[in-house]
């Protein structure tokens, strides 16, 4: 609509304003400028959903019944487990949902209103719709404003469109269809004034508003369960079934064909499911992925959920915002082309760190003239200030633009002439120049920096010039192809006399000095990180707001895209969900995005089978970082909102960290995968003790308090020791996994079936053994204790390393494997002398000779399957050479 229509709709008046009544009745009609909160979830219901766990359950009904049966110690011990269970998971895991109070904070405090005809400072949250606004620099715009007035307004909207340079406004009337990044006559909620100033009808409010959409998105996205989360759940379902089927079978066989009494049999059958149920898993997977949080914060990446961690390491697509991400977000100057001479400019950023080299020509002295009045020109017209921070980086204060123009003339080896500013033409949009008169020496001179276009229009006024349109326009064509900003300068000299300028002063006598390209250049490490995400396997797809030129240009330079193909949110937009999973699959680069582009993107990936990462830096990406299955944000650039909503946040904003935590993602899982081999056979060990036990009609080795005691002491100390083994060589040359295939190999399963078959049946026959040397009770008891034990620590050498030789050149790495197997020892020998253990597990001290049966037990588990490795690795040579 045009301002006039604006009015009309809104029922207001751009010089008057509302009435007080008037804004009064719309504030209790409409409601406050406010986001609505959502409600916390309780500490309470948070620790209480770690019980949430089909595996817990069984335990639970297993603690039922033995206290019914009047066995306390037994339902003590089984509920201790489970509770510490929960306590793990809900500190390792607890994290609140600030990302609306995250975007809350994004929005301004007060507002400077028109009402009554007066100008009113008023609290943001009592802006209504139909209020006119007034903006000025610096201020936080309060609501969704239709510009009515802009006097070189320019809005910073990166965190919310990821434009990377500051927007000109203007007043014309857009097209229907017009995207958020291109609506130029509006202003949103959340941005911010870069300069100038403006006047603005209140057309949205709190939820209604871009922030509020981007708000209720975020709300309403739902959190992805990671696909480690997703096989741990099928496999506890699995188990829990399988065991609880087996349980009702051998309590069945039991009782009817074995006569044994109900009360000890329902005893044995509560042994068989403690002893087949891995209760210790879910804390040791917690403790795994923790240490991975702590090795990834060493690294400048920061998990805020902890299966995250994992996620990263079956990460297929990697969806990145462009500025500040992959680029600096930092303009600079790259190339400068006088009318004499041609030149490459290097270093990046702001830092004024580098060169300006002459291209080709020898260095001549009236070349060196031009380049000194074309960096006085780009100098003296600027409103920036350039500044060093306490922490030693370079920053601006303004224009992006013209701060680059600023280091660029600090890069020369020039000495530049102190100019005294006389009088200016401030930069403004509308005429796309800045233009400054200054003396020095008692000489005068007018200097003009803007659009190449209009620098052309001036200097082809002046006839006694030689100008060459055609070339200078084609030189501008090339560099806007390769993703370049251009400016363009010139200059006159003027009389000592002239103290003021306007513009009909450029229309004669201006001398052209060329142009400059600049770009938001590339990170040289996110080059390298997108290097080897393709070695591993991994796309990187770039999406962004700017303009596709821009985006197609910096892609090529990164190796993402072949630099011709880019599709823009307005085609995203025409396309249904099966048009977008194609393009989603063939594109790399997106262009002129909008959040939910974004976030439609992310879905597409999602269904077509990828595990997909996105990162970003503006609240225009906390949606989509919400939404993929591992978020990252940037912790140095990002807003909070983002850093919120997101699972990683990556404290040096460096792309490259992504590629180390993708590492560390392939390590947690290995190591995840080498503990449930190593915590299987355990249960597995203790199920078959016990159903064979039954079978047989033998009296149980075990109580089930005992079993209980090797599960747990098992799972949190020894096996703890695999989550501190290295990354294996070649992890980061493979693919993906595919995050359908089976947590258990197939040689897995074989390797978990007959180790636990070894040691139950081991265990089972040496039980007898020694009933018939006169061993009976707690003595009994406690020698087969120690050797289900020492068979579990003897057989963790053996899972260190898949299907490689246990006394390796790495043997003596990890130390916390030794650690851990000397805690474990000290427990078991507190088990076995510690007269309040005696009671609490019926066990007994035993003398030193009879450890050399546990000993030996756990030597030949160690022989054996180190034996089966060599047989292993030589068959699946044999198979691949054929």
């Amino acid at each position: 609509m045009d301002v006039n229509e604006t009015e009309e709709a809104l029922n207001t008046h751009k010089e008057s304003g509302l009435t007080t009544e008037e804004a009064q009745q719309r504030l209790e009609k409409d409601g406050r400028n406010e986001l609505p909160e959502k409600q916390a979830e309780s500490k309470i219901k948070k620790f209480l959903s770690h019980f949430n766990d089909v595996l817990i359950y069984v335990l639970l009904g297993a603690a039922v019944i033995t206290a019914l049966l009047g066995h306390y110690i037994d339902t003590s011990v089984i509920l201790l487990v489970t509770i510490i269970n929960a306590f793990i998971g809900y500190f390792q895991e607890n994290q609140a949902e600030k990302a609306l109070n995250g975007i809350k904070a994004l929005l301004s405090i007060t507002a400077n209103v028109r009402r009554n005809n007066e100008r009113l400072e008023v609290d943001a949250a009592e802006v209504v719709v139909g209020d006119v606004v007034i903006l000025s620099a610096g201020d936080k715009v309060p609501a969704d404003l239709r510009l009515v007035d802009a006097h070189n307004l320019r809005v910073e909207e990166s965190a919310l469109t990821g434009e990377s340079t500051a927007v000109d406004k203007e007043l014309n009337v857009l097209e229907p269809d017009t995207v958020l990044n291109d609506r130029l006559n509006m202003v949103f909620s959340g941005t911010s004034i870069a300069a100038g100033s403006g006047v603005g009808i209140v057309t949205a409010i709190g939820a209604d508003t871009e922030l509020g959409k981007i708000n209720q998105a975020i709300t309403d996205v739902e959190d992805m369960q990671t696909p480690l989360l997703r096989q741990i759940g099928a496999f506890g379902k699995t188990i829990a079934l399988f065991v609880v089927g087996v349980a009702v079978l051998m309590f069945l066989f039991g009782y009817f064909i074995r006569d044994f009494p109900a009360g000890e049999l329902l005893l044995s059958v509560i042994a068989l499911a403690v002893a087949a149920i891995p209760e210790g898993l879910p804390a040791v997977l917690s403790i795994i992925l923790a240490v991975g949080v702590q090795r990834m914060a060493k690294r400048n990446a920061i998990i805020r959920s902890l299966p995250s961690v994992e996620t990263l390491g079956s990460v297929s697509v990697i969806c990145s915002d462009k500025t500040g991400t992959l680029t600096k977000n930092e303009m600079t100057v790259t190339n400068v082309e006088t009318t004499a001479a041609q030149y490459d400019v290097s270093g990046t950023g702001y830092a004024p760190d580098g060169d300006i080299t002459l291209k080709g020509d020898q260095r001549t002295e009236d070349a060196d003239e031009v380049l000194r009045r074309f960096l006085a020109s780009v100098q003296i017209c600027n409103d920036a200030n350039l500044r060093q921070n306490e922490a030693g980086h370079w920053t601006i204060d303004g224009d992006p633009t013209d701060g680059c123009f600023l280091t660029l003339a600090r890069k020369s080896d020039m000495e530049l002439p102190s100019y005294k500013i006389i009088s200016k033409i401030p930069f403004d949009s509308e005429y796309k120049y800045m233009a400054v008169l200054a003396e020095v020496d008692q000489e005068r001179f007018l200097f003009v920096k803007g659009a190449p276009d209009r620098v052309f229009e001036m200097v082809q006024k002046n006839t006694q010039a030689d100008f060459n349109l055609s070339y200078w326009e084609g030189q501008m064509s090339l560099r806007a192809k390769e993703g370049e900003r251009v400016i363009g300068a010139a200059f006159k000299k003027v009389s000592a006399e002239m103290d003021s300028i306007g513009h009909h002063d450029l229309d004669e006598g201006m001398n052209f000095l060329g142009i400059a390209g600049i770009i938001d250049p590339p990170r040289e490490e996110a080059m390298q990180a997108v290097k080897t995400c393709t070695k591993a396997g991994i796309q990187v797809k770039m999406i962004t707001g700017d303009h596709a030129d821009t985006a197609k240009a910096i892609g090529k330079q990164l190796g993402i895209g072949d630099g011709k193909r880019a599709l823009t949110g307005r085609e995203l937009d025409k396309m249904t969900d099966e048009e977008l999973e194609v393009a989603a699959e063939s594109t790399h680069i997106f262009a002129r995005t909008s959040p939910e582009n974004k976030l439609r993107l992310v879905k597409a990936l999602q269904k077509l089978g990828h595990i997909c990462a996105m990162t970003g830096d503006g609240v225009n990406d906390a949606a989509a970082l919400k939404r993929a299955d591992i978020g990252v944000a940037m912790g140095i650039k990002g807003t909070e909102v983002t850093k919120d909503a997101a699972k990683m946040v990556l404290a040096d904003d460096n792309f490259q960290t992504i590629v180390h935590a993708v590492e560390e993602g392939r390590r947690v899982y290995d190591n995840v995968k080498k503990t449930i081999l190593f915590i299987l056979p355990t249960n597995g060990a203790g199920g078959i003790l016990i159903i064979a036990s039954i079978f047989l009609g033998m009296t149980m080795p075990l109580t089930p308090v005992q079993i209980l005691w090797v599960n747990m002491v098992v799972a949190i100390t020894v096996s703890l020791g695999l989550a501190f083994e290295h990354l294996e060589k070649g992890s980061m040359d493979r693919p993906p996994r595919d995050p359908k295939s089976s947590l258990l190999s197939k040689y897995y399963l074989f390797r978990i079936s007959y180790v636990s078959i070894m040691i139950g049946i081991g265990t089972l026959w040496m039980n007898t053994f020694m009933q018939n040397q006169g061993y009976s009770g707690s003595d009994l008891q406690t020698v087969i204790l120690q050797m289900f034990v020492m068979a579990q620590l003897f057989y963790l050498f053996n899972c260190r390393s898949e299907l490689g030789f246990a006394f390796n050149k790495d043997f003596f790495k990890n130390k916390a494997v030794f650690l851990v197997a000397g805690i474990l020892i000290v427990l078991q020998l507190g088990l076995t002398y510690i007269p309040f253990m005696n009671t609490v597990f019926q066990t007994t001290p035993l003398a030193l000779t009879q450890w050399t049966i546990p000993l030996l037990m756990g030597l030949i588990v160690f022989v054996i399957v180190e034996i089966e490795k060599l047989l292993t690795k030589n068959i699946l040579k044999r198979r691949v050479a054929s």
